[in-house]
């Protein structure tokens, strides 16, 4: 993401409202902690960082995810960013069960062009992002195609975390894609292969699989 909004990195804002205390750390955590004597006064992680929230071009807000539980979910929290005179936690709310927004006011996304995304990326996705926007233009994908290759820049940028199906689609890719300069990479890479089908063999043997 933007490298100036590090600096916010191992700091933590908090906010008091009715009975609970909210606290936001930058890269780190959203936590909860109910202000009371009660026996049983909660506190619990609302989420821990996980991607951007990306809109037209802009880092609009951070997403906190897989916090603790929450009847057959996990609590999760989008804080958004606005400009503000100095770093606070201005605003707190569950707009739906275990759902949690939280406002982050900073002088640090103030300038215009502080959350956008494009000059956060390396010269190639750039490119790749170029490209898209030139075939949309010339109508060689739907807008739809246009908002895949995004997502797959964003992805690819760290911005986004990637599904495990997807990742394993992508170390597929890699596997059939590899090309070796030496004979001998090539025969290390044939014996790893080997091993790991190995494994599959004698794992679907003990399940009583029949492997063809």
């Amino acid at each position: 993401g933007p490298a100036h909004l590090f600096r916010l990195a191992g700091k933590c804002f908090s906010f008091v409202e009715s009975t609970y205390k909210y606290e936001f750390c930058p890269f780190s955590n959203v936590t909860q902690h109910e202000q009371t004597f009660r026996w049983n006064a909660y506190s619990g992680i609302l989420g821990i960082w996980h991607e951007w929230e990306i809109v037209n071009n802009t880092f609009v807000g951070m997403w906190m995810r897989e916090g603790d539980s929450c009847e057959s979910k996990s609590r999760q929290t989008k804080v958004l960013l606005v400009c503000g005179k100095s770093n606070k936690l201005a605003y707190v709310s569950e707009p739906s069960t275990c759902v949690y927004s939280l406002t982050f006011e900073t002088p640090l996304v103030c300038h215009p062009h502080s959350l956008l995304v494009y000059p956060t990326l390396t010269g190639a996705l750039q490119r790749k992002w170029d490209e898209a926007e030139q075939s949309l233009y010339d109508g060689l994908i739907t807008e739809q195609g246009y908002k895949k290759i995004l997502k797959e820049v964003f992805e690819e940028a760290g911005l986004l975390r990637v599904t495990e199906e997807k990742e394993f689609e992508k170390q597929n890719k890699r596997i059939r894609s590899l090309e070796f300069e030496t004979v001998e990479s090539c025969n290390k890479e044939y014996k790893q292969l080997s091993k790991e089908l190995k494994k599959i063999k004698d794992l679907l043997t003990q399940h009583g699989i029949a492997y063809k």
